[in-house]
């Protein structure tokens, strides 16, 4: 299987057979995977931050470092790739949003990514399916294009999907 990492603030999208998106090292960022089953085509975004305008400079650069730029655009370029499924038509999946690195909840990157998320996808139509967030442990994820299967990985677990 062809393996396309995706780097913090990435995202991508493949309908291509014997592909995988994967992206590591999720704590506070959250991976948000977009499957529409009717093109059979997958998408990924690895998000960092919730709000992009903290840095508008970077938000222009890397989008998908944000909440509300990293769907938009994930959402367009799957459109331009031919994704035909809308709204609830879609499958959508949520991983991560740890809280690592903020024992005293200073600054809740994690849960207000996840927030963030919800409340834009909310605004296209669409609600996540199914999510494996919170905790406090990094997540490695990936989505394989032939069967939409979502496979998670963390440090001293067995591998499970959602």
């Amino acid at each position: 299987m062809k393996v396309i990492m995706l780097g913090i603030g990435d995202y991508g999208s493949t309908k291509t057979p014997g592909e995988l998106l994967k992206t590591m090292a999720l704590g506070s960022c959250v991976a948000l995977i977009i499957i529409d089953p009717v093109s059979r085509m997958i998408g990924m975004d690895h998000i960092a931050l919730p709000d992009s305008k903290i840095n508008k400079e970077k938000a222009e650069k890397t989008p998908g470092y944000f909440a509300d730029t990293g769907i938009k655009d994930l959402i367009n370029e799957m459109k331009r790739k031919g994704m035909k499924g809308a709204g609830t038509k879609l499958i959508v999946k949520m991983i991560g949003g740890a809280k690592v690195m903020d024992a005293n909840n200073t600054f809740n990157i994690g849960k207000r990514n996840i927030m963030a998320i919800k409340k834009i996808l909310w605004k296209y139509g669409m609600g996540v399916r199914s999510e494996d967030v919170g905790g406090s442990i990094s997540r490695t994820v990936s989505v394989d294009s032939d069967k939409g299967k979502v496979t998670i990985v963390a440090p001293g677990k067995e591998p499970w999907s959602i």
